[in-house]
């Protein structure tokens, strides 16, 4: 199953009683947040939760995958995620 940004809404607005406006602004203003601390290149630890960690990976050697010419991929940021030992626990049912 995905989780959308309706579900978490919808979520909001059955548990816990806010309206749905009020509900689509909780979850937009959170994922806003998100998105403008990750931009710089800065980290975000949610206790109990996880951390999202933005990288920077070098400049390397690629193929394209429909000619099989070589090329050089750009350097780029990319955003991962490590669990905390709380959630692992809980995923794995212990």
């Amino acid at each position: 199953m995905t989780l959308t940004k309706a579900d978490i809404v919808e979520k909001l607005t059955d548990d816990l009683g806010f309206k749905k406006h009020q509900a689509t602004q909780i979850t937009e203003s959170l994922l806003e947040i998100i998105k403008s601390t990750l931009e710089p290149g800065e980290d975000i630890l949610v206790s109990g939760f996880g951390k999202f960690c933005v990288n920077e990976k070098g400049e390397r050697r690629g193929r394209n995958p429909s000619t099989g010419d070589d090329m050089m991929l750009r350097p780029r940021k990319v955003v991962t995620f490590n669990c905390s030992g709380k959630l692992r626990e809980k995923v794995n049912g212990n």
